[in-house]
């Protein structure tokens, strides 16, 4: 039996490969309830992606098969069992200060540099290229192979929720859409709401604050429960204090904690704004929460009566509180790390809801309902109401599996380098497989830029991670 070279098979096609990635990469495909409609239930720019990323299938001979467009999938290969491989078309927004513009796909330096360069698109390019592969190789198979392509994986995951209602569930799978060497184990996730109304605040009957030196009309700060917000901005109207002072003590705010922000004063109102540093929701330690720190600032000053108990909860259980050590809810495991605690939102309207929405991401080793109870307590001390938006249960598969002993082999193969298996606290679409892990496409020691400005991808790695993918497919499917 020849041995086939995996990366010379994927070198043949490597201008096919960039230039169909680009062309994917440059549909702005995020969210927009504006342009939903039957068919395309997130947006028409998603339903246009998914759209490509069928064609690209077909055009390799693949059968493809739409779930309302919420997800879709792509088969080849014959046989009783089901290999799944499950990648994202949707994108998060992509923020400002980028140096190209997010969607032109440009190459600079070796790297491939768009939304959804890493975080989703081009590797699901890499694995869609890696079965074309297998096919033009015409090697058999045992096993039937099926790309699930799914739709809102950065918000709601309904998309792979509506396809397992009605489509079968992979053997086995993995999704292109974390690390190498291997993801097996992966942390609770969930997204809960703090949300303080202005009755249940009222009915607390607490006295008016004295002296109070401004009152916080609004504050707003984050875009998603997953990314830690680098943009923050209140309005104050300034009362015991006059604007200059409270500006004046801003502005030393900022120098002193070596922070970037502004303040300007309009219609005797004052504008604080504040900027941070956004990262992906799992890891927020590694980020400057804009939101957080500015109500670090307001928590200096006399604000009335309800400002006051929104930003001093704020300021005592989630400025830099990246673990939850404040609410008593820490918890650090030897297989899947710490719990992680992300303030993703932050809103306060005087005449209407006070809300914190939060990303927490939790270890097997404590329940949800042993965390969460603790965290609802302090919120209604409070007179916050905790609402669950989404809750997803720890997912871990056994290392001995076929699935996983199969991938690190190949993944030793195709690098020369050991394939130790790793626990993470995202969420990727490993979980929604009964017996699913993530593998790749991010290689040991390189910086993740997900969620980031200049999200890219090197396009070396790409290649790389095509030939793995190739082989990988077909040791699972042969």
């Amino acid at each position: 039996m020849t041995t086939i070279n995996w990366l010379e098979e994927t070198l043949k096609r490597k201008e096919d490969l960039i230039k169909t990635t680009q062309s994917f990469l440059q549909i702005k495909s995020v969210l927009d309830p504006s342009t939903a409609r039957e068919g395309a239930p997130f947006g028409e720019g998603i339903r246009q992606a998914l759209d490509f990323a069928l064609g690209v299938c077909e055009e390799a001979g693949m059968t493809i098969k739409d779930v309302g467009g919420y997800a879709a999938h792509a088969e080849f290969g014959e046989g009783d069992e089901l290999i799944g491989i499950l990648s994202h078309v949707d994108v998060v927004p992509e923020g400002d200060g980028w140096s190209t513009p997010p969607y032109a796909a440009e190459i600079v330096e070796g790297k491939l540099v768009a939304r959804g360069a890493i975080d989703d698109k081009g590797p699901t390019m890499a694995a869609i290229f890696a079965a074309k592969i297998v096919k033009e190789l015409g090697l058999p198979l045992s096993k039937r192979v099926r790309f699930i392509f799914g739709t809102d994986e950065e918000s709601n995951w309904q998309c792979v929720k509506t396809y397992f209602q009605t489509e079968e569930m992979p053997t086995m799978g993995f999704t292109p859409d974390a690390d190498f060497p291997l993801i097996y184990a992966e942390k609770g996730l969930t997204d809960l709401t703090l949300c303080q109304t202005p009755a249940a605040f009222a009915a607390k009957a607490l006295p008016e604050a004295d002296g109070v030196q401004a009152k916080l009309v609004r504050l707003q700060a984050g875009l998603r429960m997953n990314m830690v917000p680098d943009k923050a901005e209140a309005v104050l109207v300034p009362q015991g204090l006059d604007a200059q002072t409270i500006a004046q003590r801003y502005r030393q705010h900022l120098e002193d904690h070596q922070l970037t922000g502004s303040v300007q004063e309009t219609d005797g109102r004052l504008v604080l704004q504040m900027e941070g540093k956004s990262v992906h929701g799992m890891d927020p330690g590694k980020g400057v929460n804009a939101g957080t720190e500015l109500i670090h600032f307001l928590h200096a000053l006399t604000l009335d009566t309800r400002a006051t108990s929104y930003v001093r909860f704020a300021d005592r259980y989630l400025y830099r509180q990246h673990y939850g050590e404040a609410l008593g809810i820490a918890r650090h495991d030897e297989e899947m790390g710490p719990l992680t605690l992300n303030t993703g939102v932050l809103e306060y309207d005087a005449e209407g809801d006070a809300i914190f929405r939060l990303n927490i991401r939790y270890p097997h080793s404590v329940t949800f309902d042993e965390w969460s109870s603790v965290l609802s307590a302090h919120a209604a001390k409070a007179a916050f109401v905790l609402e669950v938006v989404e809750h997803l249960t720890p997912h871990r598969v056994d290392p001995n599996h076929p699935l996983v002993t199969t991938l690190q082999r190949v993944y030793a193969e195709q690098t020369g380098e050991e394939a130790g298996i790793i626990a993470i606290g995202g969420a990727t679409y490993g979980r929604s497989l009964d017996v699913g892990v993530a593998f790749g496409p991010l290689f040991p020691g390189r910086p993740d830029s997900a969620h980031q400005r200049d999200e890219y991808i090197l396009v070396d790695d790409l290649i790389k991670a095509t030939a793995i993918y190739a082989q990988a497919i077909y040791e699972l499917a042969k």
